[in-house]
């Protein structure tokens, strides 16, 4: 493992507890997208269906654990504990228009024909959009709190990360994962703006990040 993969899943880390403290501590989980959140526990249980049966590594298995519990924790708390305060008025994006091309490409583009690869692809492009809900979410209210917007921070961090992460793998072991780059660099490219955002409005000292309101 190298610095730029250890790096990423910090940030990765980071993003979602994060996100678990801001909802716990304000006991509210309001400007926050219950429909990304599914994604994302659906993105991890997909990928992670060998836990069982595949052992890499100690580290590999713990965070696989991690990030599946840790996700389906923040459900649970959108949905569950602290459902009163969520905005599902404004988390109103058509996730099917998500899951339908994410569905169809996995069984185009695939590295093999089977069962567990296939969902492992589907993993890898919905990732890559499971964020659109609450980016849609943000633009459709216009501003989002400085917490939410440091969660979005450190999880477009990760995959930039990540992208450094596949160019030292291709020039320090000749591997190249066409479907997880050509991911990653979609996923990062929808943070570009944010990032542009972030830097230029939250680190400046706002209490929340405006942006412009949808006609």
């Amino acid at each position: 493992m190298n610095i730029f993969r250890l790096a990423g899943d910090v940030s990765h880390l980071v993003a979602i507890i994060i996100l678990l403290l801001k909802i716990w501590k304000s006991k509210s989980c309001a400007g926050i997208s219950g429909k990304s959140q599914i994604l994302f526990a659906v993105v991890f249980t997909t990928r992670y269906l060998d836990l069982f049966t595949i052992y890499i590594s100690a580290y590999n298995t713990i965070m696989k654990v991690v990030f599946l519990g840790l996700s389906y924790a923040t459900v649970y708390m959108i949905y569950m504990r602290f459902r009163n305060t969520f905005d599902s008025e404004n988390d109103s994006f058509r996730v099917e228009f998500l899951l339908v091309p994410v569905i169809g490409l996995s069984f185009l583009e695939n590295y093999a024909f089977t069962p567990m690869e296939i969902l492992w692809t589907f993993s890898i492009f919905l990732e890559a959009v499971a964020i659109m809900p609450q980016l849609f979410m943000i633009t459709k209210t216009g501003e989002a709190e400085s917490i939410t917007t440091h969660y979005l921070f450190f999880l477009g961090l990760y995959r930039a990360l990540y992208i450094a992460n596949w160019i030292w793998r291709y020039h320090t072991e000749n591997f190249f994962d066409q479907i997880a780059v050509v991911s990653g660099v979609v996923q990062t490219i929808f943070y570009c703006d944010f990032f542009y955002l972030y830097v230029t409005k939250v680190l400046r000292g706002k209490g929340k990040m405006s942006l412009p309101m949808p006609v």
